[in-house]
């Protein structure tokens, strides 16, 4: 997907300045986040979305029954663990990469045990410069990581290539096509608005409650592909996958808790609203 992007002075950026920047922000981003990443993300650790992870992870795991006795993964964009922990409980031995080296830090710090025993190699690096043998991996995992790559799909094309025949390629939390999209119909409209400006302040509420101040961060350049007027296109992966000659690919569109506190409005946006989440599957 080609992008522009203006400089503050109205210039428009080239593409390496664009990816510099990406990255920098991500790298200052996660710097900052890092300590306490898992309290400021309720839509990623809520027990709702922790078990639909869960529940996705052993699906695969059963796709891939036959590939190999002892299995590798990839979990690339691992942050402090969210899908490298639940793989290494699963008996994978993994890679995890991050660009962020703070994330990195408290994964092997978290991780330890596993590091020493080598199921676990810890890598700090962007996608640009991480090189594996190819079809060195049974699985590669990306979860919340497309949104903030300067080149997504150029960062899949290079990830295929590490996937063994027979192994899986699991994208996840990216957004739907559906969440940029107004609902037709007036009654979900307002519905979906209501969901999406009520989730902030119940988690604003819950941080009050518990004593806790958390600044305000900017998302602006970081989640470079979290915005309307360029997003994930989701037609342009399935044709990578198409290209790649995968052997089958799925997206599953998901509705997504977005709060520590539970909204009593999600089960009547989740009946009424299309889902604003997706995933993908893709087996080689």
């Amino acid at each position: 997907m080609k992008s522009k992007k203006l400089n503050d002075n109205g210039h428009l950026l080239s593409s390496d300045d664009l990816r510099e920047k990406i990255h920098a922000a991500n790298v200052e981003l996660h710097r900052f986040e890092a300590k306490y990443y898992t309290l400021v993300h309720p839509e990623v650790y809520n027990p709702y979305e922790q078990k639909r992870i869960i529940s996705t992870l052993k699906m695969i795991d059963n796709l891939m029954a036959d590939v190999t006795p002892v299995k590798k993964a990839l979990d690339f964009g691992a942050g402090t663990g969210n899908l490298t922990g639940k793989l290494l409980k699963m008996g994978y031995v993994v890679t995890a990469v991050d660009i962020s080296a703070e994330m990195c830090s408290l994964l092997e710090t978290t991780y330890k045990s596993y590091v020493n025993s080598k199921q676990l190699t810890v890598i700090s690096s962007p996608i640009e410069d991480v090189n594996f043998d190819e079809g060195e991996f049974d699985l590669i995992t990306c979860y919340s990581v497309l949104h903030h790559l300067p080149d997504y799909l150029g960062a899949i094309q290079k990830l295929s290539v590490f996937l063994k025949q027979g192994g899986v390629l699991y994208l996840d939390h990216e957004a739907s096509p559906s969440y940029w999209n107004n609902e037709p119909r007036l009654l979900p409209h307002l519905l979906k608005h209501l969901y999406f400006h009520s989730n902030p302040i119940l988690n604003t509420l819950y941080f009050q409650l518990v004593g806790i101040s958390v600044p305000s961060l900017d998302y602006t350049m970081s989640d470079y592909w979290h915005k309307k007027d360029h997003h994930i296109d989701h037609e342009q992966i399935e044709h990578l996958f198409e290209k790649e000659n995968f052997d089958s690919f799925t997206r599953k569109d998901y509705h997504l808790k977005g709060t520590w506190f539970p909204n009593p409005i999600f089960y009547l946006y989740k009946s009424m609203c299309k889902p604003e989440m997706s995933s993908w599957i893709a087996k080689k």
